[in-house]
């Protein structure tokens, strides 16, 4: 029988298991030692391994992602929690001037080996400052790794391989997910970074994901069954870097593809791949969209999310628009709930 976990307790076990491993492994952030614990992400490990390995930061994003790269050039290996990804902006100059470029910049005699977990997605109507996924514009940037795992099982192994990397990995995870369950194995599993994974085979279209949008395309592939179409779904996991060789495999197989960002589209991972394609004239005679945020601040109320955000069903009709270009009007029957979806693998 397989072990079922949540999206949160498969974070919480891979730092468990790296703290417990390595005593260089501290974990710092706003509310990690709070009776919530980042949603279960950090619970029981204050009381596991004391207040000087796991402890409370002030809001002072700037300063305390510092402190985190001071201690990372000091030979620990910190876990650095910001509740939101929106304010990653007020320590830019840490992350992209430092974290990034010391290894570079000292011949790598010195490493910034640090974990940044950002939060991004909707919650419950979080508007404009809240609800941005900044991931794109750190795409740009050599020298930070970026990860966005969507099952618990690659959260976990996404995690301790961000722990053990030797350079500074950005970690996102989105707050959809933390309501997932899938199968997660005991002990110490790597995925490793720069590789995709197929989430289900088909040959009609491919639908790419990022983070919790790979779950959207899992549903919309159960939505596109009822008009006998069926869909390849992959699970971009990394972000930096990408792994082209899983995508062209898939496109040259279904000749249509559709990107899903988690963000707004201009400059981000739907454009970059798509871009990559055409410079490797795989785009001939293949039909390619791209999906993302409506190109506006997020707005705060649920009536106007619904127009912000991709889903399931805008997905599906996306598809089924590109495979049946003549045929109007379909809309899904059913309701997909992401029990009926959930990864169960293979992995």
């Amino acid at each position: 029988m397989k072990r079922i976990l949540s999206y949160p307790e498969a974070i919480r076990e891979a730092i468990e298991c790296e703290m417990a491993r390595d005593a260089s492994v501290v974990v710092i952030g706003q509310g990690v030692d709070d009776p919530k614990a980042i949603l279960g992400t950090t619970k029981g490990l204050v009381e596991r391994f004391g207040p000087e390995r796991v402890f409370d930061t002030p809001l002072s994003e700037d300063g305390m992602t510092g402190v985190a790269l001071g201690l990372a050039l000091a030979g620990l290996r910190p876990i650095h929690t910001h509740i939101r990804m929106d304010f990653i902006l007020l320590a830019m100059n840490q992350i992209v001037n430092m974290a990034a470029k010391m290894r570079y910049m000292s011949g790598g005699k010195v490493r910034v080996s640090m974990v940044i977990r950002a939060t991004i997605g909707k919650s419950w109507g979080q508007g404009a400052q809240h609800s941005q996924s900044l991931y794109p514009m750190l795409m740009n940037i050599p020298g930070l790794k970026i990860v966005a795992p969507a099952t618990p099982y690659d959260a976990k192994g996404c995690m301790i391989e961000a722990v053990e990397d030797h350079n500074t990995v950005l970690f996102i995870e989105h707050r959809s997910l933390y309501y997932q369950k899938g199968p997660v194995p005991q002990g110490r599993y790597r995925t490793h970074f720069g590789k995709a994974r197929i989430l289900s085979k088909g040959g009609d279209i491919t639908l790419i994901g990022i983070s919790q949008m790979a779950i959207e395309c899992l549903r919309a592939k159960k939505y596109l069954e009822e008009i006998g179409v069926n869909a390849e779904v992959i699970d971009l996991v990394s972000l930096s870097s990408l792994d082209m060789e899983t995508i062209e495999s898939s496109i040259k197989k279904t000749k249509k593809v559709v990107v899903v960002d988690n963000a707004w589209m201009p400059c981000a991972a739907g454009a970059e791949i798509i871009s990559r394609l055409v410079e490797k004239g795989l785009l001939e005679g293949v039909a390619a969209q791209r999906m993302g945020f409506s190109f506006v601040p997020c707005p705060t109320t649920p009536s106007l999310e619904k127009y912000f955000y991709p889903d399931a069903k805008k997905i599906a009709l996306k598809a089924a628009n590109m495979i049946f270009p003549h045929r109007k009007g379909w809309k899904p029957k059913t309701e997909i709930k992401i029990e009926e979806i959930e990864f169960k693998g293979p992995f």
